[in-house]
C-alpha cells in the first residue's frame, strides 16, 4: 500500500514531556486516536491511519521514551499507564479533542482501557467514544509478558539497518503479512543510531521500568469493568499474550455483561495484528462507524 494521504509530523508539550505525533485528515471534526503498543511508535499506525482519514482526524502519538517522543528522565515514575493517561488527558486538551475513538495495539489498548474507565483521569471517561482493543486484554499471559520484557529491556545492536530489518521480520513475525515496503518502513521508522555507530530499536530501553516498578500495572479489570461503551477486541489467532479464557470472561463482565464488547479473532497472526490489510482495516471503520 502507497502511503498518499497528506499527514503531518507534530510535537506538544504533555506533562511536562514532548510528545511527538502525526495527524491524518485534519480537517475532519470527527477524531480517531490510533495509540501503539510497547516497544513501537506511532508510525506502526500508518495504514489504518491513512484509510480512516478519508472520513475521520486520525492522531498518532508516539509514547513517552519511543520513537521521537522525549525519553523519561524518571523511569520508574513515569513508565506507567497512570503517567500515559496523564499524557492522553493533555494530549486530548491542547488539540482540542472533545471526543475521539480509540484504537490501541497491546499497550496502546491498556492506555485506552484506562482512559475509557475514567478511574485514574475522571475527565477522560466521557470523551472515549468507543475502544478497540487489538490483541489486548485486561489481563495478559504472564510468559508472553516476560517474553516481551525480555527482549524489549535488552534491545539489540547492529552494524547495519538491513540486519536490524531482519531482526524485526523475525521478532513481529506474529504480525501477520507485510509486504516487503512495509517491513522497510517499519524499520525506518523505528531505527536510532547508537554514538559507536551501529543501529537499535528506537526506544529508551529503561521503558521496561514499568514492569519492575508497577508489576501489576496490566492487571485491569476494574478498569474494563467500568467502561460503558462498545468495545472491539481483535485478538491474534495465535496469540500467547491474550489467552481465550480472557476473552471469554470480557464476553461477561462490564461492558461484555452489557452486550458493549465483541471479540473478533484474527487468523494468520498472533500478537499483534499488524492492521495493514483490508480485512482488518474495515473491520476497525465498520466498529467505529457503527459506535456513533
Amino acid at each position: 500500500m502507497s502511503l498518499s494521504s497528506p499527514c503531518s509530523s507534530n510535537y506538544v508539550t504533555c506533562a511536562g514531556r514532548e510528545i511527538h505525533y502525526t495527524e491524518w485528515g485534519a480537517h475532519h471534526e470527527r477524531t480517531v486516536i490510533a495509540w501503539h503498543g510497547l516497544a513501537r511508535t506511532g508510525r506502526d499506525m500508518d495504514e489504518l491511519a491513512e484509510h480512516l482519514s478519508e472520513r475521520y482526524r486520525v492522531i498518532c502519538p508516539d509514547t513517552i521514551g519511543r520513537g521521537l517522543s522525549q525519553w523519561s528522565p524518571l523511569p520508574a515514575q513515569e513508565y506507567c499507564l497512570s503517567f500515559y493517561a496523564q499524557i492522553a488527558l493533555e494530549l486530548f486538551d491542547q488539540l482540542q479533542i472533545e471526543k475521539a475513538h480509540w484504537v490501541g495495539t497491546s499497550m496502546g489498548g491498556a492506555i485506552g482501557t484506562v482512559c475509557a474507565s475514567g478511574l485514574m483521569q475522571p475527565r477522560m471517561q466521557q470523551r472515549i467514544q468507543s475502544l478497540t482493543l487489538n490483541d489486548n486484554a485486561p489481563q495478559l499471559a504472564e510468559a508472553a509478558v516476560g517474553r516481551i520484557r525480555a527482549y524489549a529491556g535488552s534491545p539489540p545492536a547492529f552494524d547495519t539497518v538491513l540486519e536490524l530489518e531482519a531482526f524485526f521480520r523475525q521478532v513481529y513475525k506474529p504480525y501477520g503479512w507485510l509486504s516487503d515496503a512495509q517491513w522497510r518502513r517499519l524499520t525506518e521508522t523505528s531505527t536510532r543510531r547508537l554514538p559507536d555507530g551501529r543501529v537499535t530499536p528506537h526506544y529508551d530501553p529503561a521503558m521496561v521500568q514499568q514492569f519492575i516498578s508497577h508489576p501489576d500495572d496490566y492487571l485491569i479489570w476494574d478498569h474494563y469493568d467500568a467502561i460503558t461503551v462498545p468495545v472491539l477486541c481483535l485478538r491474534g489467532a495465535d496469540s500467547d499474550l491474550v489467552p481465550r479464557e480472557t476473552t471469554d470472561a470480557m464476553m461477561h463482565r462490564g461492558p461484555g455483561a452489557a452486550g458493549l464488547t465483541q471479540v473478533v479473532e484474527i487468523s494468520g497472526c498472533g500478537h499483534a495484528p499488524a492492521l495493514n490489510v483490508p480485512d482488518q482495516l474495515e473491520r476497525v471503520e465498520a466498529f467505529i462507524d457503527a459506535a456513533h
